[in-house]
């Protein structure tokens, strides 16, 4: 099931248009050519509509926001939810700030999401309407653990049934989940941490799988965050043995996607079925 997630994705190549933050947006594209997909990258207002009409999946990401993009994502999100596309929120940094959490709110008011995917500090802040996180990193005391695992789940899917979106909580261990079931997810690799905007690349991808498997939603999402971990894995242990820093560990991450195949991915997978 979940190699031809991915094999749909390099089949159809699948446009995504990204109102991602100044910070990433160069990996962003990247990790989406790499991953089989296509990236436009356009904010302005004034050309936000159609530019989303001749995409296939939306990414609104809050990073780096400011008064004028937000108008560009109320436009976007609006209109391709007229289409019926794919549409992927990442609420970086809600509950940093008001304007970051009312914004969130804003969105989820005006736009369907198809995907919600955060650390689990943004996501407390998506349920909740406030939360405190450390920056744009979850707070350590918010972290996911074997021990409150099953009522992360339960918090999931509960917030699933009542956005009508796919959680996806991402950080040591990774929850997957829709309002009836859920995948636990063990691939990845600390490091990760420590490269600015491997989530943010992780939310493309996301919108690439969801995509090219719109009837599939849950599981794309849950491939889409696997294949991320597993290429920080794969990239950990080639820097292993050819040496490098952070700066490296984050070009190998995106070596790895761009061989990332239905083989590799389905021997790599550390997922289970909630």
């Amino acid at each position: 099931m979940f190699s031809t997630i991915l094999k749909n994705v390099k089949i159809k190549t699948p446009l995504v248009h990204c109102i991602t933050n100044y910070v990433t947006v160069n990996d962003c594209a990247n990790i989406l050519l790499a991953c089989g997909g296509s990236p436009i990258m356009a904010d302005d207002e004034d050309e936000v509509e159609e530019i989303t009409s001749i995409c296939n999946a939306l990414v609104i990401n809050i990073g780096t926001l400011n008064k004028r993009s937000i108008q560009s994502m109320m436009k976007a999100g609006i209109k391709a939810n007229e289409m019926n596309h794919p549409v992927i929120l990442d609420p970086v940094g809600a509950g940093a700030s008001a304007l970051r959490t009312s914004t969130t709110f804003q969105l989820m008011d005006k736009i369907k999401f198809s995907v919600i995917r955060g650390n689990i500090s943004e996501i407390k802040t998506v349920a909740q309407g406030s939360g405190t996180t450390k920056g744009v990193d979850a707070d350590i005391s918010d972290a996911i653990t074997d021990a409150n695992l099953d009522e992360a789940i339960t918090y999931a899917k509960q917030l699933s049934a009542k956005t009508g979106a796919v959680i996806a909580i991402t950080g040591a261990i990774d929850i997957v989940a829709d309002s009836s079931k859920a995948y636990v997810i063990r691939n990845g690799n600390a490091m990760m941490s420590k490269v600015t905007g491997t989530g943010c690349m992780l939310t493309a991808v996301i919108a690439a799988f969801c995509a090219a498997n719109p009837a599939q939603l849950t599981e794309a999402v849950a491939a889409a965050v696997s294949a991320m971990g597993l290429c920080g894995e794969l990239a950990y242990s080639r820097l292993l043995n050819n040496g490098g820093g952070t700066s490296t560990y984050r070009s190998y991450i995106i070596d790895e996607m761009s061989k990332m195949d239905e083989t590799i991915l389905e021997r790599g997978m550390k997922i289970e079925s909630r």
